[in-house]
């Protein structure tokens, strides 16, 4: 009971750390005259993701390996059909021709280099596989054409300092929520790494099982209020881009880093896990053509809701 209270408490205290590290740093960069434009596709974006990076950033220091990819893993298939699916059915949602052609498959090809890169065994014929610390290099190389590619974006999206904090601060204020931030951000996730890890030995879980559902959905929590968030205001393209902007961030930045920082041992039963992030980025672009055309329906949103299912059950069913 202790350590699913403590976990709780570590969802909630990391949760708002990168609240207070996203109002810190956007205050910070108003005040450097940073347009709202580019704040709200950077820093908010870094904000949603700031869960999954001190999770796996702390498990991976700590030699949990295993929550540390199922993290990311299971962050990735939430996302994407649980997060989108649930936005779906609160209201349709439309996405732009550039998010279709290039952002979706920038996002698969994000999980067919991460499979390529963790299965030295299989290709290589190596004892072992592993992300190493040249993997999480060319990760970050990604990374970096990403953000390349978002700047470029920011300049050409209407509308996009709705999304941006609001409001300007102090920089004494904006440096103590930024310092706050980031010390919540650690200690919640550290609490949630070691709650899990206890959680996983006294139920006979492991802690892959733990990583893929109950940390990965809780991390999850900002992408999933800011989509639904953004479905209901009739934000569409927000709420699309949030989802897949985030998973595209997960594996080439939190996974680069966190193989740079240690390299990350991997369990060939994880190719299952790669596997489905692909096949939901797929399922993703497939319905942007079905139906109405770039559009993801209810019945398509309710459809992926029953794929999360599905995978949760297959999870529980190896227990």
């Amino acid at each position: 009971m202790i350590d699913i209270l403590f976990l709780t408490v570590g969802f909630v205290v990391l949760i708002k750390g990168a609240d207070f590290l996203v109002e810190g740093a956007a205050g910070l960069a108003k005040r450097f005259r940073v347009s709202e434009l580019a704040i709200g596709l950077t820093i908010v974006s870094f904000g949603t993701s700031a869960p999954e990076l001190f999770v796996s950033i702390l498990a991976g220091i700590e030699g949990k390996t295993d929550i540390a990819l199922g993290n990311i893993l299971g962050s990735n298939i939430a996302n994407i059909l649980l997060i989108l699916g649930l936005s779906a059915v609160v209201f349709p949602l439309s996405v732009s021709k550039g998010t279709v052609w290039k952002e979706i498959p920038f996002g698969l090809l994000a999980a067919l280099a991460l499979g390529f890169m963790a299965n030295d065994r299989l290709i290589d014929g190596e004892q072992a596989s592993r992300l190493g610390r040249i993997d999480g290099l060319v990760l970050l190389s990604f990374f970096v054409i990403f953000l390349y590619y978002s700047v470029g974006i920011a300049l050409q999206v209407e509308d996009a300092e709705e999304h941006a904090p609001s409001g300007t601060i102090s920089p004494i204020k904006a440096s103590v929520l930024l310092f706050v931030g980031i010390a919540g951000l650690a200690l919640g996730g550290h609490l949630i790494v070691g709650a899990a890890e206890k959680i996983a030995l006294k139920f006979g879980m492991s802690e892959s099982f733990v990583g893929l559902t109950i940390v990965a959905l809780g991390t999850s929590l900002p992408e999933l209020a800011t989509s639904i968030a953004a479905a209901y205001k009739r934000k569409l393209e927000i709420a699309v881009g949030n989802v897949v902007g985030s998973n595209i961030f997960n594996i080439f930045f939190i996974l680069g880093i966190s193989a740079v920082v240690r390299p990350l041992p991997f369990s060939e039963a994880s190719n299952v896990d790669i596997a489905l992030v692909i096949a939901a980025s797929v399922l993703l672009f497939i319905t942007m053509f079905t139906g109405k055309k770039r559009v993801l329906e209810r019945w398509e949103g309710a459809l992926f809701i029953v794929g999360y299912a599905a995978y949760t059950a297959y999870l529980i069913s190896k227990l």
